[in-house]
Parts: C-alpha cells; structure tokens; sequence
C-alpha cells in the first residue's frame, strides 16, 4: 500500500475527527447523524494512521510531497 496523503492532509482529518468527537460528546449532534458523523471521524482518524485514503487512489490523487534528489 502506497502512501498517498501528505501531512497537512493527515492533520486536517484528525482534526476534523477531533471536532466531531467533541460535538458528539457535548450532544450538538445526535442520532443517525452522531452516528454517521462518528464513523467518518472512526475512517478520518484511521486513514491518517496509515497514510492512505482509498477514495485517493481510483482518482490518482496523492498529497504527499515530492522528494526531490
């Protein structure tokens, strides 16, 4: 599995992760949209463990910088 998210890309996710948790947990948000709003944070925060983000790579999109030599 090839890396294809940058570290601006990973910060965002886990941010936003952290946001959702925090709405979740002040009950902002409940129901079906805490529960679906709480898996995307569940995929943001495991996406950004690995690196990869499957919707990436069907598109070729790739935010990891180019290391130059």
């Amino acid at each position: 599995m090839k890396k294809n998210m940058g570290t601006t890309d990973r910060l965002l996710r886990v941010v936003l992760a952290i946001v959702l948790a925090v709405l979740y947990f002040t009950h902002t948000i409940n129901g079906t949209v805490a529960l679906v709003l709480g898996i995307l944070a569940i995929v943001f925060i495991l996406t950004s463990l690995v690196s990869f983000c499957p919707l990436y790579a069907p598109f070729g999109i790739n935010t990891c910088s180019k290391k130059t030599k």
